[in-house]
């Protein structure tokens, strides 16, 4: 596996469940917080947050910055332009080869 895919696969794994999403979004809304004020936005406990943001932490989506008694969270969009790019770099695979089943279906063999 390549650093490439290996970063793609983190963020989609940061990216897979529903509540790490609703983190990001709280993120994206709030700026740096704490997990205790993302739980009261959120119907889980601080606990699962607290899990949620290492996941996100790991695949490189949100940093951590320990203030005093207080670890303070912050949303890392730059990363999600790896899962971006990979995405684009499919989408363009993709259509050339419906390009290419479009042209034999309709008669013309020389794709474009």
């Amino acid at each position: 596996m390549t650093d490439v895919q290996h970063d793609v696969q983190q963020v989609f794994a940061g990216l897979a469940d529903s509540t790490r999403l609703q983190i990001l979004d709280v993120l994206a809304m709030h700026g740096a917080t704490t997990a205790s004020t993302i739980a009261t936005e959120l119907p889980v406990t601080r606990q699962a947050i607290a899990k949620h943001l290492t996941i996100l932490e790991r695949a490189g989506l949100v940093s951590s910055n320990r203030a005093g008694r207080e670890v303070r969270y912050v949303l890392l969009p730059a990363r999600m332009e790896v899962a971006s790019q990979w995405l684009s770099r499919v989408a363009e695979d993709w259509a050339v080869r419906l390009g290419t089943i479009a042209h034999a279906t309709e008669g013309d063999p020389t794709p474009t």
